[in-house]
């Protein structure tokens, strides 16, 4: 049980890291690209409501991130969901290499570039959420916080009323430790924007660089673990994996 509360603490993590990239990089959309690349649910309306005033122009920058973040997704899912060794570092690579592509644009500074940047940078946030989607047995929420504060309030309220967990996943596992999970998640995310926004701030040319360099550092050191039997996977780092060994 010691070790499974050790590796429940490394995943949760690995979930904070990746919603401080995500964070980071949204920020870099909104100030860099003018468009979020993660909030899709209001980038649908904004999208909508252009369109419906036959302001195509307005609306393209916004269409093009949904699609984006949908064939993301798509991607991502089909790589976490196929039978290939190390998914996450297939993820991250890929994302690595978006990441790249775009500083690169960037320097160029051609507006022409813009809708290949935001169409890249959407994808790139698709990709985040299915090379990690739950922690145990808790649901996750990488790149929206939506989501994230909606079960913080619900396992905060189920706390209130004394409600039992239906999938608890053994001790130490409560409606109170799983707001926890959140709240660590939501607050990478809120950080991640805060680093983005003194990034761009003092070296715009350079901003995606630390973006990059966490995602190689996760591509060279994270493994899958294997399909567990719900049918997700968890990330674990090499060391851990190889601590486990030693420890059997």
């Amino acid at each position: 049980m010691k070790l499974h509360s050790s590796e429940t603490r490394v995943v949760n993590a690995q979930a904070i890291c990746l919603a401080l990239i995500a964070g980071y990089l949204d920020g870099y959309g909104l100030l860099v690209l003018r468009t979020y690349v993660s909030f899709m649910s209001g980038k649908t309306t904004f999208t909508r409501l252009k369109i419906g005033q036959g302001h195509f122009d307005a609306a393209l920058p916004s269409a093009i991130a949904v699609a984006s973040f949908l064939s993301g997704s798509f991607l991502g899912n089909l790589v976490t969901q196929s039978r290939l060794r190390h998914c996450q570092r297939i993820i991250f690579g890929l994302i690595t290499v978006f990441l790249a592509t775009i500083a690169g644009l960037d320097h160029r500074h051609d507006p022409w570039n813009t809708p290949l940047e935001i169409a890249m940078l959407s994808m790139a946030m698709g990709m985040l959420n299915p090379a990690l989607s739950k922690i145990r047995a808790e649901a996750v929420s990488l790149t929206f916080v939506t989501g994230t504060l909606n079960r913080i309030g619900g396992h905060l309220a189920s706390a209130a009323g004394r409600k039992p967990l239906p999938d608890t996943q053994g001790p130490g596992d409560s409606h109170l430790s799983r707001a926890r999970i959140d709240a660590s998640i939501w607050s990478g995310f809120l950080f991640g924007a805060s680093l983005s926004g003194i990034a761009i701030s003092h070296f715009h040319m350079w901003a995606l660089f630390p973006a990059c360099f966490a995602m190689i550092v996760l591509a060279l050191f994270s493994s899958a673990e294997g399909t567990a039997p719900s049918g997700t996977k968890a990330i674990k780092f090499s060391t851990f994996t190889a601590s486990k060994t030693v420890l059997k």
